[in-house]
């Protein structure tokens, strides 16, 4: 597929986006997850660089490379993907993917929560000086409240950010699908401010 536009971390290079855009990016975002974790495949390696605007506003997923495709939990949980060695991207990797453990759809949710909250706060959640200092950070640390680091947010935005950063997994969101309902919900509430293409930055041409 051609697409034309830029990468997010590219559109993130000029600072945080705006909250209505940075909502509506991100569920787009969840309706890719979803549409992969229903079919048993986690993505484990969310990050801006693999997420692509196109010119008129769509959020495509790129680079299953780290993919693993695993049954639901639900119905075969001793066959849950097993990492068997620490992959991903340092910063956006859940607790469990930095110890090594089993991955499941909720690491891609600790993820997604990661990415949302650098749209929105134009940083990201967990830093440090090394990548083992990152590392750690993921594993120890509770990130900055998103809401103090951008005006205008609303709190209840914040708090799914930070229910998606949740260092136990069963703490997390379940699922895309729910996530995405949230969100949707907050919108429709006015808990996030406007969405649609409308709000969209326009990309640069650029072609991927």
């Amino acid at each position: 597929e051609l697409l034309e536009g830029q990468s997010l971390r590219d559109a993130l290079r000029d600072g945080p986006l705006t909250i209505p855009q940075a909502h509506d990016f991100g569920v787009q975002i969840l309706r890719g997850l979803a549409a992969a974790h229903e079919q048993g495949i986690v993505h484990r390696d969310l990050k801006p660089e693999n997420l692509f605007v196109t010119t008129d506003g769509r959020l495509k997923i790129l680079d299953f490379g780290l993919a693993r495709l695993a049954p639901p939990r639900e119905s075969e949980p001793e066959t849950m993907t097993r990492t068997c060695a620490m992959l991903g991207t340092v910063g956006y990797m859940a607790p469990e993917q930095v110890r090594g453990e089993e991955v499941d759809s909720r690491s891609d949710i600790f993820a997604f929560g990661c990415v949302l909250y650098e749209m929105l706060a134009g940083r990201r959640p967990f830093t440090g000086a090394s990548a083992a200092d990152s590392m750690s950070a993921v594993l120890r640390d509770e990130p900055a409240p998103v809401v103090e680091l951008r005006s205008g947010l609303p709190p209840s935005v914040g708090s799914v950010v930070h229910h998606c950063l949740e260092k136990d997994p069963q703490r997390r969101f379940q699922s895309a699908r729910d996530l995405a309902f949230a969100l949707e919900t907050l919108s429709a509430s006015g808990g996030a401010g406007p969405t649609g293409r409308n709000a969209v930055r326009p990309a640069p041409p650029s072609k991927r």
